[in-house]
């Protein structure tokens, strides 16, 4: 590890910090929706897309009709870029004249891109066309995204409201988040990337003459406005294979940390929303120590890891850092500090390959995301997420004070701790089954291209990215199969959405609550017992479920490498 290392994660962590509040307020004003600046320009077309669609956003909705429409609305969006992808080869707008994807293929990126997931099992410049990027991919980067926030808010409404039926109003607070937040942030960030040096054109490719004086053949298209909301919604699918390594999407030292800024700061931002809407900003910023504690550690192990580089390779008399897999303009700091923020985040998006990091480095991108990715996590379901395990933890303290647990007034009973429990429980169950059945099955042992710890972890790598709708991968792994594409297709929308009706049954049933004044026996949440407490409740709930996994992967492949030094 360097100093200049360190200077760049601290220096990372103290502009996010600054960008909270300001970040913090502009979602809070949405989330109460009055109006911004912007309201003077965009404030026609958010009234004439309520005018066009008949949609009153005044009209509050009970929890279960706020889920139903949430529920229908990515059930057609799903539809609608199911059928632009297998009919691709017949549309416009694909200047290589690419075919139709497969049905499973197709299936398996409509669920991809509609759970916010964005996973991959093919490679972006060579399968999907222009029009199939910007209809049917970046699309969904804006509307999953404004899904996950619009839920945030709704559970937020869940704890800072009294004695109510309503959640709000899912149109209304999708619409104001995708008009308001990411359409406009996205313009800015794609006029950045494309002055940096990112493609922005409808030419598919450009055969140049190289300085060798042979010719090549380089495939462009429409590149900066899809890597800016693919970062900044934590979405993370790339336009070309080799993602945000490739220079076309991530050409400078610059771009990378403007994009793991990106990745972030609307999840650092609802922390402070989160505070504001429940009356007191100091529980935003618990909630935030507890996850720059649990992302500071994650970083510290795989940046040290990657910077120690391989025994086997030092025992070889090969010194230095390990760099497979990562590109050379940005280095193990950058490339670890990369890693674990798109998976501390449900983004997904990579700058190096996780498959080729150390056995322990790659083990806390995995980790990460088996948390539940409610360290930051995506753009809404990172503190919606993160509540969840807050209201286990004020259940536990109450156990040890020996009474009703309340959290920022509102009492937590049986209900909310069983709802908690299930949209929880559904990362384990799905993770550890569908990896353990492909363990056993020929299907799924044909996927991986390693054997032994390692392709385990391929295997499991896949089905935790999926459940935990990350899109990042150990590229061993050779998922485009009618097996893999249709199950990981399965797990990533249990991941989704059930976690979301649980989450919004909560919402519902914390509404309809009264207000429960602190009183001399609450249990505080604001201080360092709470952050302590809340940390240790993430790592044994969404930890030890782990354990066994992780001994059959990344921890008997260390010790394979070690013995291998050894030998």
């Amino acid at each position: 590890m360097t100093f200049q290392g360190w200077i760049l994660i601290l220096g990372f962590v103290a502009i996010l910090l600054a960008l909270t509040r300001p970040v913090g307020a502009w979602l809070f004003a949405l989330y109460e929706g009055r109006r911004t600046p912007l309201h003077l320009i965009l404030g026609p077309v958010e009234r004439g897309f309520y005018k066009l669609s008949g949609i009153d956003p005044q009209a509050e909705q009970g929890w279960r009709r706020y889920a139903l429409h949430m529920l229908l609305f990515n059930v057609t969006l799903m539809a609608f870029t199911y059928a632009v992808l297998r009919l691709q080869g017949v549309l416009p707008g694909n200047p290589q004249g690419l075919a139709g994807l497969s049905p499973h293929l197709a299936f398996n990126t409509a669920v991809s891109f509609t759970t916010n997931t964005n996973w991959q099992s093919y490679g972006g410049e060579s399968t999907m066309s222009n029009l199939s990027q910007m209809l049917g991919l970046t699309i969904h980067n804006f509307l999953s995204a404004a899904t996950g926030i619009a839920l945030a808010f709704a559970l937020f409404r869940g704890f800072a409201r009294r004695e109510s039926a309503s959640i709000g109003n899912f149109w209304a607070d999708m619409t104001r988040v995708t008009l308001y937040v990411l359409l406009p942030i996205s313009v800015v960030y794609a006029i950045f990337l494309i002055a940096s040096g990112v493609p922005q054109t409808m030419a598919g490719v450009v055969d140049v003459q190289t300085l060798e004086g042979a010719r090549q053949s380089i495939l462009l298209g429409p590149v900066a406005s899809q890597e800016a909301i693919k970062m900044l919604g934590t979405n993370g699918g790339g336009f070309f294979n080799a993602n945000s390594a490739h220079p076309f999407e991530n050409p400078t030292a610059l771009t990378n940390l403007v994009q793991m800024l990106s990745i972030f700061v609307l999840g650092f931002g609802l922390t402070w929303t989160f505070g504001k809407a429940v009356g007191n900003t100091r529980q935003g910023w618990a909630i935030l120590s507890a996850m720059i504690i649990l992302f500071l550690a994650g970083v510290f192990v795989t940046y040290s890891q990657e910077a120690a580089g391989n025994p086997v390779l030092h025992h070889l008399g090969v010194a230095g850092s390990n760099m497979e897999g990562k590109e050379v303009r940005f280095g193990p700091a950058a490339s670890a500090l990369f890693a674990v923020v798109t998976t501390a985040a449900s983004c997904g998006a990579v700058n190096a390959m996780h498959d080729s990091f150390t056995a322990l480095g790659g083990m806390i991108p995995l980790f990460n995301i088996q948390l539940g990715e409610v360290v930051i996590g995506g753009v809404g379901a990172g503190i919606y997420g993160f509540l969840l395990f807050a209201i286990l933890a004020v259940f536990v303290a109450g156990l040890m004070v020996g009474r009703t647990p309340e959290y920022v007034g509102k009492k937590i009973e049986s209900r909310e701790v069983k709802l908690a429990v299930l949209a929880i429980a559904v990362l384990p169950l799905m993770i550890l089954g569908l990896t353990s059945l492909s363990a056993v099955l020929q299907a799924g042992l044909a996927g991986p291209l390693n054997k032994g710890p390692h392709g385990f972890s391929e295997i499991l790598y896949a089905f935790t990215s999926a459940v935990g709708n990350n899109g990042s991968a150990f590229a061993g792994l050779t998922a485009n199969t009618p097996y893999y594409n249709g199950l990981l297709g399965i797990a990533m929308w249990f991941g989704r959405f059930f976690v979301i009706v649980p989450m919004l049954a909560i919402a519902g049933s914390l509404a309809a609550k009264r207000h429960v004044p602190e009183s001399a026996g609450s249990f505080p949440t604001t201080g360092g017992l709470w952050v302590g407490l809340l940390v240790g409740i993430i790592l044994i709930l969404g930890g030890l479920t782990f354990l066994p996994s992780l001994a059959l992967g990344p921890i008997a492949d260390h010790l394979a490498m070690i013995r291998g030094t050894l030998s």
